[in-house]
């Protein structure tokens, strides 16, 4: 067991032998190497997986503590970034083809993002609620890139001209 899963066992927070299959899926090595590079200061350097990812995980019950209305933060608003960024990371890696996100949200966390590869959209998704961006385990935060990624390289291997245009 890696330093990085015996860590991710011993939080309360993760369900250890899920979780650590979670931390090996592609999406999810994807999505920290993607946190990693927002660390322009080396101030993760020293931070494990687990404590990387802990931020994307949000228990019910700490679900119910955030007001339904509410405007996004700073943090919040960078964690929906970096998740589409590696969710396009990880297509341009499946594929050679560049799959740009493309964010537009309001004050109040309502919204859509579209990903493009060439002229071709091969992701588009309706936001709300982005205050409460999060998922309950690590396997579901895994399981919601890979799906994503998996609907993207499917787009661009059905219309594959548009995608490299």
């Amino acid at each position: 067991m890696t330093a990085a899963a015996s860590s991710l066992a011993s939080d309360a927070s993760f369900d250890a032998a899920e979780d650590i299959e979670a931390l090996k899926t592609p999406f999810i090595q994807t999505l920290i190497r993607v946190i990693r590079a927002h660390d322009t200061h080396g101030a993760w350097d020293n931070k494990n997986e687990r404590m990387l990812l802990r931020a994307w995980v949000i228990t019910k019950e700490q679900r119910k503590l955030i007001p339904i209305l509410g405007d996004p933060d700073p943090r919040t608003l960078l964690r929906v970034d970096q998740f589409y960024a590696a969710v396009g990371l990880a297509i341009e890696n499946r594929t050679g083809l560049i799959a740009q996100p493309l964010i537009k949200l309001s004050h109040e966390g309502w919204g859509r993002v579209v990903l493009i590869a060439g002229r071709l959209v091969v992701i588009s998704r309706s936001l709300r609620d982005v205050h409460r961006f999060g998922f309950p385990t690590l396997t579901k935060l895994a399981e919601e890139g890979t799906k994503l990624v998996d609907q993207g390289v499917e787009f661009i291997e059905k219309y594959p001209d548009a995608a490299q245009a």
